[in-house]
């Protein structure tokens, strides 16, 4: 290398699972903008390695969620740690950004901190939420938290964590790629009839246990409006054969077309890589809970929020929780703009019903879409990730 010029950067980065991947990727690629020279190695999806990340491990590997569900996978997310682990050991990055996925990420930080490697966490543990007391590990392994919801500002300042509000980088990121009538020839959709989006989540684990409640809540949506149009957007953590024991799909009745093993009658197109572009054909979605529900307000779309856990989870969960809603859209609202229908809560009649009410009820529809256009300014100005990457790169000129 010539004298005078500069070591190239190297940066680790880890994602754990679909959310993190998108705004991991956003990340890289407004990094790369400012210094096209850092090279970027870690975990991550589709999102990331189009960013130009070399994924030594798929998030695949790492998207479980819930106490039991992590326990049934612990050797396979242990043997990823240690290979991260090892990894920082051997490569030795300038930085570590670990983004949300904390259970995993708080570990491999724990390792980076003893390595003398600076460590950035981007998207905060809801510790706001439970577990306060963990916010004395986040301070003990990471350099800089960087949060995405203003009132996480305040709090990592009371605990004395190195804290930056950059703003919600889906402020720049959700938006349709195309015109609605031009989503809607796409998809062969007919804009007459009324249109229900379903997103069931971005892991395998939430597919098992919300693909069934939501098919039956469809179900009594069709009974009631027969000529309703149903939209799957697959998250791009999964692909279409994840869905194979509860889809089956009808090629010679068009393109991504699929039609529910459970009831024959139920057809559903299943869409890839058009997320925002099938929610705005929608004229509600029923949704995992999540960063999901924050895309869909982003979009102005009436929603109805479903989740469920493993019953030991959620025993464990509901002791330790202690704010009124689940759905982060009611929590940066600060009230339960969309019913959340929770574990026991999640029965089919119930959720169709909630659903059928924005369908039905053009003055609560529209009611409900004018509280959703506040939370646009609640989630900060544009440019979050342009935000992050310039702290990224300012802890690496530090270094």
């Amino acid at each position: 290398m010539p004298r005078g010029e500069p070591a190239t950067r190297r940066v680790m980065i880890v994602a754990g699972e679909a959310s993190g991947d998108l705004h991991g990727g956003n990340l890289v690629a407004a990094l790369s903008r400012l210094n096209p020279d850092i090279e970027f190695f870690g975990i991550g999806g589709s999102r990331m390695r189009a960013a130009g990340v070399d994924t030594r491990v798929d998030i695949s590997e790492l998207a479980v969620m819930g106490l039991v569900e992590v326990l049934l996978h612990y050797r396979r997310l242990r043997g990823v740690l240690w290979q991260m682990q090892e990894l920082l050991r051997s490569e030795r990055p300038d930085l570590l950004i670990t983004v949300d996925y904390p259970g995993f990420n708080l570990r491999l930080a724990k390792t980076a901190r003893e390595l003398g490697i600076k460590v950035l966490h981007y998207i905060s543990p809801q510790v706001w939420a439970w577990r306060e007391h963990r916010v004395r590990t986040i301070a003990q392994r990471v350099d800089m938290m960087a949060v995405l919801l203003p009132f996480e500002l305040p709090f990592y300042e009371k605990h004395g964590v190195p804290v930056r509000f950059v703003g919600h980088p889906l402020v720049d990121s959700v938006k349709p790629g195309m015109e609605r009538s031009e989503a809607q020839r796409l998809f062969g959709l007919d804009p007459s009839r009324k249109t229900v989006g379903l997103l069931p989540g971005s892991r395998r684990g939430e597919l098992k246990r919300l693909m069934p409640v939501l098919l039956e809540s469809a179900a009594l949506l069709r009974q009631r409006f027969p000529d309703l149009q149903l939209l799957l957007p697959l998250a791009s953590s999964l692909n279409p054969q994840d869905l194979a024991a509860w889809l089956e799909p009808v090629p010679e009745q068009g393109e991504n077309r699929y039609i529910s093993r459970q009831n024959g009658s139920l057809q559903i197109v299943v869409i890839e890589q058009h997320g925002y572009d099938v929610m705005q054909c929608c004229d509600a979605i029923i949704t995992a809970s999540g960063t999901a529900t924050l895309e869909v307000a982003l979009m102005n779309i009436p929603m109805v929020i479903v989740y469920k856990i493993s019953p030991l989870t959620y025993a464990i969960a509901r002791r330790m929780i202690s704010i009124p809603h689940v759905g982060l859209v009611n929590i940066v609202a600060g009230e339960p703009i969309a019913p959340e229908f929770i574990q026991h809560a999640a029965r089919a009649g119930k959720i169709a019903a909630a659903t059928a009410r924005f369908l039905e009820d053009a003055d609560h529809a529209q009611g409900t879409r004018k509280k959703l256009a506040n939370i646009r300014q609640r989630l900060g100005k544009p440019g979050g990730s342009e935000n992050v990457a310039r702290l990224a790169l300012e802890m690496l000129d530090r270094e």
